[in-house]
């Protein structure tokens, strides 16, 4: 009977806990829009999104140690966190404000057929049969989504943070924007982790973004509000800061350099299904038809692409 190397066990080890990692991640990436909905009824997009990443930053404090980035990779982590941080955030969170919490998260689940078609792009790989119907199934499921969202955000009114409004159109197609921008910011990031540690790339990422957040949210919005916050306010900022945010690109970033991000693309899709269940349990949301149709054709799709596709996102800018 043959007998596994050393080497041979301790990469299995490794893939083990790399997929175990993206799943972790996945998972508590699935509560982040319900936690965002709730901080924002006190509060804009904005000065929400700028506390996230400060309690980001704060759980990430502890372990930053001096990077060794040369010139060039300075310039490639700048981009990213502005791709990733400041433009890919404040337009997701947009679109939460303007949409409700399950079709965001819905939109979500087009994030593995946005990396393979990334994947075609860049690295002029083809996909094949499946993948095609795949995309093309994806593609449905985000038109029957949007289409159910002009039909239940008719005759819908209010004021506030518009965090009451019910989905709308322009809400799920913000979404669906910010995860195209979402595309540079993990790929380069993915690039850079193959000659720097998880923890580097993650936590003076995040420093770059919350430093560039600030000079665009704090000139336009003012400081971020202290004293009329509740504590659940508190708890849902503090909570999408160091679980959904700190802890989770951690695990993501430290994931994919121990399993090809094609196959972990699988685990994104437990965000969708987790945070459409928050959604619908918790914040009451309401799923048409539509809705339903177009998630399941969304979810298809992706577990489609990221177990039997053949597009490898973790080539691109390699």
């Amino acid at each position: 009977m043959p007998v596994a190397s050393p080497t041979s066990s301790s990469r299995t080890a490794s893939t083990a806990l790399g997929y175990g990692a993206c799943a972790l991640a996945g998972t508590l990436w699935g509560t982040g829009f319900y936690f965002g909905k709730i901080a924002l009824t006190a509060m804009g997009v904005g000065h929400m999104v700028l506390y996230r990443f400060l309690f980001a930053l704060l759980g990430l404090a502890p372990l930053m140690r001096r990077p060794n980035l040369n010139r060039r990779e300075w310039q490639l982590l700048l981009l990213a966190s502005f791709l990733g941080i400041p433009v890919q955030f404040l337009l997701q969170f947009w679109g939460l404000a303007l949409t409700t919490v399950s079709h965001a998260a819905l939109m979500v689940g087009t994030m593995p057929v946005i990396l393979a078609v990334g994947a075609v792009i860049f690295t002029h790989e083809r996909l094949d049969i499946k993948g095609w119907f795949a995309l093309a199934g994806s593609t449905t499921g985000v038109v029957l989504i949007t289409l159910s969202s002009v039909h239940g955000a008719a005759g819908t009114h209010g004021a506030g943070h518009g965090v009451g409004h019910g989905p709308s159109l322009a809400g799920d197609l913000l979404v669906v924007l910010s995860l195209v921008i979402a595309l540079g910011w993990l790929l380069i990031n993915r690039h850079l982790m193959q000659s720097h540690s998880a923890i580097t790339i993650t936590a003076w990422g995040i420093l770059a973004g919350v430093l560039m957040l600030a000079l665009m949210v704090i000139p336009f919005a003012g400081w971020p509000p202290v004293h009329a916050v509740s504590s659940r306010v508190w708890f849902a900022l503090i909570a999408s800061g160091l679980f959904c945010t700190a802890l989770t690109t951690f695990l993501w970033n430290w994931g994919i350099r121990h399993v090809p991000a094609s196959r972990a693309g699988v685990f994104l899709n437990i965000e969708p299904a987790l945070g459409s269940i928050l959604g619908v349990e918790l914040m009451g949301d309401k799923l048409g038809p539509w809705t339903w149709a177009g998630g399941a054709l969304i979810l298809t799709a992706a577990i489609v692409l990221t177990t039997t596709g053949r597009a490898e996102a973790e080539m691109l800018l390699e």
